[in-house]
């Protein structure tokens, strides 16, 4: 039987189906940051909060369209900062270029957390 480590690696990687404007989604592996159940938990929590507050303060101060989006994409560009490490693009990873992503491929960051997620989804089932 093969002995592993209880520690997880550091990072992984997955593909990501991005979303493309007038084209099929395109297959970029992304490396992912690793957390263990209490970092990702805490994570999750802080990116719910953040989202709930946005939401009254749309609801309660009013805000146009772009307000809305603007906030939306530093939100979306802030989570994909805390869990992406790099990327298979034709761009260089950087945090400008994880605005320009979110910014431009308006379906990249459900695509992106939803791999994230994924990849946790077999090691909680014990697959």
């Amino acid at each position: 039987m093969a002995k592993i480590k209880i520690a997880q690696n550091p990072k992984f990687a997955a593909v990501v189906q991005v979303p493309r404007i007038g084209a099929e989604p395109a297959p970029v592996e992304f490396q992912f940051r690793y957390m263990d159940r209490v970092a990702l938990s805490s994570m999750f929590d802080r990116w719910n909060k953040a989202r709930d507050a946005w939401a009254v303060k749309v609801q309660k101060d009013g805000a146009s369209w772009e307000e809305v989006t603007t906030g939306e994409i530093a939100l979306q560009a802030e989570q994909l900062g805390e869990i992406v490490i790099g990327w298979d693009l034709e761009d260089e990873f950087s945090a400008e270029a994880i605005v320009d992503l979110v910014r431009t491929c308006t379906g990249a960051p459900k695509a992106v957390i939803d791999a994230y997620q994924a990849a946790y989804s077999p090691a909680r089932l014990g697959n």
